[in-house]
């Protein structure tokens, strides 16, 4: 079964990563942060509108599998502050149908910039 790279058309192409990649039924997307699919600029100062592009970066590699959000079983949040908690939970639900996937959540450090990072697996049926 070979490993397929997933790259919507607006990535970087510049980065040294698949920034998803499916095997079989399965669709592992890498860490996706807050940068502009166009521009590569970071969008947003707050967790907030970080988050909201974050989501709209993952949902955009799962497509490329013809994945969406309801395939995801397990995201992983990366964030820089514990503060930052709530606000990311608020804006992260609304990419959410039920049953919600699992989640872990941990904090790290980021580039400059950055407060939050979110990788996904998801199954296809």
């Amino acid at each position: 079964m070979p490993r397929t790279a997933l790259t919507p058309h607006t990535a970087p192409s510049d980065i040294p990563l698949s920034p998803g990649v499916r095997k079989g039924n399965i669709v592992q997307v890498a860490g996706q942060v807050a940068f502009h699919p166009e521009t590569g600029a970071v969008v947003g100062t707050t967790v907030a509108e970080q988050t909201e592009q974050v989501m709209r970066n993952v949902l955009a590699v799962l497509a490329e599998a013809g994945a969406t959000e309801a395939d995801v079983v397990m995201f992983r949040v990366y964030l820089t502050d514990t503060a930052h908690f709530a606000e990311m939970n608020a804006a992260y639900a609304k990419f959410l149908s039920d049953p919600r996937p699992a989640r872990t959540t941990v904090y790290v450090g980021l580039p400059a910039g950055l407060l939050v990072e979110i990788d996904a697996l998801a199954v296809l049926d």
